[in-house]
């Protein structure tokens, strides 16, 4: 799909147009390399419930690529995509947890469990 249409179909809400941006920023495909351009349509597509998008979200704050790092979100993030079957961000989740206090570990839950999409998400669950 050419950057222009999903350009348009990510302004509209489309939450795997939104996904598939931030993929190609984050890799410079099609377009320059701009982690915080990848970042920004990564949480797009997450706030959706994008799963995928939840994953790449959590793994931007975990490294601190386009965004201050913060262990907090990345657990949130990474828990609401293992939320969803992804074995990857379970795997990443619990390997954030070993360099967090319990209080942070906490936060991070109780913030994944008040959680709740900003609209219906017009892709799927990837």
């Amino acid at each position: 799909m050419a950057h222009g249409k999903l350009e348009l179909l990510a302004g509209q809400g489309d939450a795997y147009a939104q996904f598939s941006l931030g993929i190609m920023y984050a890799k410079g495909v099609g377009v320059a390399k701009d982690e915080v351009e990848a970042f920004r349509w990564f949480r797009k597509a997450a706030e959706q419930g994008y799963a995928g998008a939840q994953l790449n979200l959590g793994k931007k704050y975990i490294n601190g690529n386009g965004v201050q790092r913060d262990y907090v979100q990345a657990h949130m993030w990474f828990d609401l995509a293992a939320g969803h079957g992804n074995e990857e961000a379970r795997k990443a989740r619990d390997a954030a947890a070993e360099h967090m206090t319990p209080s942070q570990i906490e936060e991070a839950r109780r913030l994944a469990r008040d959680w709740s999409p900003t609209k219906t998400n017009t892709g799927t669950s990837r």
